[in-house]
């Protein structure tokens, strides 16, 4: 029987950072004209987090019954490892996204930002698919457009959408910022997962790329977040360039990355990539707070 630790470490709790990060930089960018809603914000923040966990618990069962993770390094595979069966992970996973669907509506009503309820449908539907159905798109190297799409671009523009009524300059800067910090977690997952992908046939960003291609990507999307933090401040948000201040932990992150670490090496650089996502956003929400109109 399955323990609730293994339930957990299925979850891939590493993974969250990803899911805070933009909801913390979207009520910041909200923050910045004076419109942060913080019982918004607070549902916003359940609806990422469920989507997070229902998309790990998802990719783990389609990966699982496609047998892709048997030789998989890193985090626990509930179904890859015989931990639990596959029907039970595939309801775990629906049963986040209903959560998800729940906290989203009740934010959509609460709102009035009926838009949203099509935006949120198509982020169940890309968390599925991912590595879901017959022709998961994460086997066709879009994950990363996925990642940054759903993880940087509508979490942080929803996020101040539900707040101030409207896409602001800041929001849109900042979701390109926080999707290039979430798709450097992506990269640097499979970029690790190199060998075991092609072998299984799973055709990533990463194997497409291969290695040498895979790590100039990931040192990009690091620094990308750090010159629009400075492009920010230098256009009426002064303080954002607090976010820089995360940056000795990026550079930890990508320091394994550069060094041509492979393997069971590049585990700590996804705990890494994402402590320097969250740590960002909080930085630059902050920032961003502090120069509100």
């Amino acid at each position: 029987m399955t323990t609730a630790a293994q339930w957990v470490a299925g979850a891939r709790p590493r993974t969250l950072p990803a899911a805070v990060a933009p909801v913390l930089a979207g009520t910041g960018a909200a923050a910045a004209v004076g419109s942060a809603v913080w019982s918004r914000a607070l549902l916003a923040l359940a609806v990422a987090l469920a989507l997070q966990v229902g998309v790990n618990y998802a990719n783990d069962y389609s990966d699982g019954v496609r047998g892709t993770d048997e030789a998989r390094v890193g985090p626990v595979r509930l179904v890859g490892s015989a931990l639990a069966a596959p029907e039970r992970v595939r309801t775990a996973a629906f049963v986040s996204f209903a959560v998800a669907a729940v906290a989203g509506l009740v934010l959509v009503v609460l709102a009035e930002a009926w838009v949203l309820l099509g935006v949120g449908a198509l982020a169940i539907a890309a968390a599925w698919f991912y590595t879901g159905g017959r022709h998961p798109y994460g086997y066709r190297a879009l994950g990363e457009v996925s990642v940054f799409v759903f993880f940087g671009l509508v979490a942080v523009i929803g996020t101040t959408y539900v707040q101030v009524g409207r896409v602001t300059p800041a929001s849109l800067i900042t979701g390109v910022a926080i999707g290039s910090l979430a798709c450097a977690i992506l990269v640097a997952n499979n970029l690790r997962d190199i060998p075991t992908d092609a072998a299984s046939g799973k055709r990533t960003l990463a194997v497409a790329l291969g290695h040498r291609r895979t790590r100039l990507l990931y040192v990009v999307l690091m620094v990308l977040p750090y010159v629009l933090a400075l492009v920010l401040s230098v256009a009426g948000r002064p303080w954002s360039a607090l976010a820089v201040l995360s940056a000795p932990v990026a550079v930890r992150a990508t320091r394994p990355v550069v060094a041509g670490a492979t393997g069971p090496d590049l585990v700590p650089v996804l705990r890494d990539t994402g402590l320097a996502e969250l740590c960002y956003a909080a930085l630059l929400a902050l920032g961003l707070a502090l120069s509100a109109d």
